[in-house]
């Protein structure tokens, strides 16, 4: 294994932080999205454009979830630096009998976002489940993937 193809393994083969102390802080934007499929039994609670169950409004508190879930990325995985998001949108809507999860993560930084956009949809995932397994336990997280990044050595797209 070559450990620089992997920024957070030292030449000794130890983990480590990355050092970011020499980047130019810069724009940076992640995009990601999750999949969550709960069947009909769920989806019959939907009113509107919301998933009410006895715990309250679903998409409305996955949303709240999060946003708190980016907020505390550096807290969740160990070599995340912390920052001060300036900005975390996470969107809620159901598409082809699935919850769709997006989040649009923002900050002008030396390193980016993308932890924090996939940690947003994670949260607001485990959200839904977590309010509607008393209706179901027939709830598959499909899927979570990184939609886009921009800002930092090079940019992706989905």
């Amino acid at each position: 294994m070559s450990t620089d193809q992997f920024t957070h393994i030292d030449d000794a083969g130890n983990p480590r932080m990355v050092d970011v102390s020499e980047k130019k802080p810069t724009t940076r934007t992640a995009k990601a999205q999750a999949l969550v499929q709960v069947g009909p039994e769920i989806l019959q609670h939907l009113q509107g454009d919301e998933l009410i169950t006895k715990k309250g409004p679903v998409f409305q508190t996955a949303i709240i979830a999060g946003v708190m879930g980016a907020k505390q990325t550096a807290s969740l995985i160990p070599f995340c630096h912390p920052l001060g998001l300036e900005d975390c949108q996470v969107h809620v809507a159901v598409r082809n009998n699935k919850i769709v999860i997006d989040s649009v993560v923002t900050i002008t930084a030396k390193t980016g976002v993308e932890m924090e956009a996939l940690t947003a949809v994670t949260v607001a995932a485990l959200t839904v489940y977590d309010m509607c397994k008393a209706l179901s336990h027939n709830i598959v997280i499909e899927e979570i993937k990184l939609m886009s990044k921009t800002g930092g050595k090079k940019d992706f797209h989905r």
